[in-house]
């Protein structure tokens, strides 16, 4: 079975996004991509809201001269992974331009399971609504969160708590903590069934 990750960075608010959308104060210095990239190597295949997939995209095309190790390493993982984008808006000749991504119109937790199940690469999960979802259901094996030192008081939470299918409640053991440059703090941490 496959191993199931949500990871992603926040505000120490517990925001992916400020209340305009941006999260421009996330972007990560070279130690922690190398961080993310290390949390992403085993992985086979996205999970992705269309939101979120809409961000990572440049990286099917991104001109990768001249930029650092950890930026070209994250494209060759991006690159070599196949991507599933949930979307009930998206037009399909949006993606005809994505390599190794395809639509699905809902995110079915029992096709997910049965997915994992059976694969023999890691699938990371992209998008908090998606996440609350399979973190509901038991499907999530790792959560990896890097915190920013700011808080942007309100906007897109890290997890999706008022979304359909969401727990109400989620206990969680730590199992690693890090510190990075410029005061970032990754947590790793494992559901507890």
């Amino acid at each position: 079975m496959a191993r199931v990750y949500y990871g992603n960075q926040m505000s120490l608010d517990g925001y992916v996004a400020d209340r305009e959308g941006r999260f421009d104060w996330a972007m990560p210095g070279e130690d922690v991509h190398a961080a993310i990239n290390d949390d992403l190597r085993g992985v086979g295949t996205f999970l992705l809201g269309r939101r979120v997939w809409e961000v990572l995209r440049a990286w099917d095309v991104m001109d990768l001269d001249g930029e650092p190790e950890p930026i070209v390493d994250f494209a060759a993982i991006w690159r070599a992974a196949d991507k599933v984008v949930y979307s009930r808006t998206l037009a399909e000749e949006e993606l005809e331009t994505a390599p190794r991504t395809r639509l699905a119109r809902r995110f079915d937790v029992d096709e997910v399971r049965e997915f994992a199940t059976s694969a023999d690469r890691g699938v990371s999960i992209g998008g908090p609504e998606l996440a609350a979802q399979a973190l509901a259901v038991g499907l999530v094996d790792e959560i990896a969160l890097w915190t920013y030192p700011v808080v942007v008081g309100g906007g897109t939470p890290a997890f999706a708590t008022g979304a359909d299918g969401a727990p109400d409640r989620l206990d969680l053991e730590l199992v690693e903590t890090r510190r990075h440059e410029g005061g970032v703090v990754g947590l790793r941490y494992r559901p507890r069934r």
